[in-house]
């Protein structure tokens, strides 16, 4: 079962996937896909968006051509490990536009960053922003070199959901 206890069937698996690699697809080319009527297949997406399954569309954007090619992570420590400085850590790193991704991780540091960026000249500005902020201890950067795969979506297999 999923997180909200309900099995998705190969139907609903499909349309996800479909979905996640052109949110753009019509109506009507979706249920031709997925082998449904179009108002059965649009009732079933209504009710996967209903359910939290799809949170959202958008467009995929070119960081290259947007002028920003360069990214880096960034490993943070916190001084220390309370309630309130992951708070304080977490309200004041989303105000950072650079940010492109935040995780909170168990092991040798307390955070992940994501960067995007126009340059390393920019990237000096943000991790001075950076270890500015509430409990910062620690910061190593690692720059991008070459991206050698990008997220293309959530693996929706046999494996990963349940059949029904």
């Amino acid at each position: 079962m999923n997180a909200k206890g309900r099995p998705l069937d190969r139907i609903d698996r499909t349309i996800l996937d479909t979905l996640q690699k052109d949110g753009r697809i019509s109506n009507v080319e979706l249920a031709k896909r997925v082998n449904l009527s179009p108002s059965p297949c649009i009732d079933r997406v209504r009710k996967l968006e209903q359910e939290g399954f799809i949170t959202g569309y958008g467009a995929k954007l070119s960081a290259s051509k947007l002028g920003l090619g360069t990214a880096a992570f960034i490993q943070v420590t916190l001084d220390r490990t309370t309630g309130a400085i992951f708070d304080q850590f977490r309200d004041a790193v989303v105000q950072i536009a650079e940010v492109a991704e935040c995780h909170m991780v168990a092991g040798g540091f307390d955070y992940l960053l994501k960067l995007r960026l126009s340059s390393m000249e920019a990237y000096r500005a943000v991790l001075g922003r950076i270890v500015d902020l509430p409990g910062v201890l620690q910061t190593h950067t690692y720059v991008v070199i070459e991206q050698v795969k990008q997220d293309s979506g959530l693996p929706l297999d046999d494996k990963t959901t349940d059949k029904t």
